[in-house]
């Protein structure tokens, strides 16, 4: 009786029950709407629709993966994205997360598929192996892609989380012997959300199951299925090392100089010229950071085929912005240069007027930093 009663529950009286109050629900109808990039003017409907709206019925399936889009999810920035929206998904069927095992488990999952059918969203993590007949992959006896195709039929939607499910990522890297598929190549018949990454933002995939609780629709999409709010951007266009890119300065190696002043990291590897995603405005744990920040090149998680798009990790993308980011690279540094120290390129490359005084005071404040360290070690 008491699952029956939440699942009749609104979200709303969900996070009442948990004991938070109607600020506290406001406060995260905000910090939702603002990582969905809805405007301030929808925000009373993102509200009344989970005030208003039952609970979304989910399953939540895991093939080949690694676990590490719930694990993700699971570490949301915000208390009620774990106390709310994720007790309300274990409730349905997600066998890493929920208290039931075996035979419970398959049950609530069985209920949930013929009570709702037609209308509970699937969740897909992980990739799907086609090759000896999909028995690399069996669960319980079955294989993926029974499983897959089964909960599929009825669901009123599908999300595919990470680049396991969105892409195939290293199961699908050549030569890809399991045959790994994305979800994509085996359901046609069904509209699928794509949210690639190795994981996605955890904020991002509570965004996405808002959207649909709050606009009973899918969110806009891209030409990749992936929704436009978190996808629309490359990392390129939102990092704080953009300057340096366009003003020819780069880090050659992860132990030189370049590296402690801070330079762009796209010689050492960086894809962000060719990765789509938000990472530079949302950050990770909290907004504390993301891996350009740590000192570390984008690895183009969120692209399409990133184990296979390039030698390594850490080789440069050739083919990126029509061949062009060599040229920014290499060329223009070059050119602009004409022979003097890499200090003075920053008052040379005349593509970048707008940003010299920003340049000029990071450096300035770089060697004002070294002479007080070096002043305090005397």
């Amino acid at each position: 009786m008491e699952h029956t009663n939440k699942q009749n529950e609104t979200y709303l009286q969900s996070i009442e029950r948990k004991g938070y109050s109607r600020r506290d629900f406001m406060k995260f109808v905000a910090f939702i709407g603002a990582y969905m990039g809805v405007e301030s003017t929808a925000l009373g409907q993102v509200a009344k629709s989970l005030a208003t709206t039952p609970r979304l019925p989910v399953i939540w399936e895991h093939f080949q993966e690694c676990t590490c889009c719930s694990e993700s999810f699971i570490r949301s920035d915000h208390p009620i994205v774990a106390d709310i929206i994720l007790d309300k998904i274990s409730l349905d069927y997600t066998l890493t997360l929920m208290a039931a095992s075996g035979h419970q488990a398959e049950a609530a999952k069985k209920s949930t598929m013929e009570k709702y059918k037609g209308d509970y969203i699937l969740c897909v993590e992980g990739s799907v192996p086609l090759g000896d007949d999909g028995n690399y992959c069996v669960i319980a006896g079955r294989t993926a892609i029974d499983i897959l195709k089964e909960s599929a039929a009825g669901a009123k939607a599908i999300i595919a989380w990470g680049s396991c499910a969105t892409t195939g990522c290293v199961q699908a890297a050549k030569p890809n012997p399991t045959n790994a598929v994305p979800i994509n190549k085996i359901i046609t018949d069904k509209p699928i959300i794509n949210v690639p990454g190795c994981p996605p933002i955890g904020e991002v995939m509570a965004g996405i199951i808002v959207h649909v609780v709050a606009f009973g629709k899918l969110p806009e999409l891209d030409s990749s299925g992936r929704p436009k709010a978190f996808y629309s951007k490359r990392v390129h266009d939102s990092c704080y090392r953009r300057p340096y890119f366009d003003a020819g300065l780069f880090v050659e190696s992860f132990d030189d100089e370049n590296a402690k002043k801070g330079y762009c990291l796209y010689k050492v590897g960086c894809k962000g010229p060719s990765t789509y995603n938000t990472c530079g405005n949302m950050k990770w744990n909290g907004g504390i950071s993301y891996p350009i920040q740590s000192g570390h090149g984008c690895l183009g998680c969120s692209a399409p085929n990133f184990w296979d798009a390039a030698d390594s990790f850490y080789s440069r993308d050739l083919n990126i912005l029509d061949g062009k980011v060599e040229e920014s690279s290499d060329t223009i540094g070059k050119i602009a240069l004409g022979g003097v120290v890499a200090g003075a390129a920053i008052h040379a490359v005349a593509s970048n007027i707008s940003k010299r005084k920003d340049l000029n005071r990071r450096i300035k404040e770089g060697e004002e930093g070294e002479k007080k360290i070096a002043k305090d070690q005397i």
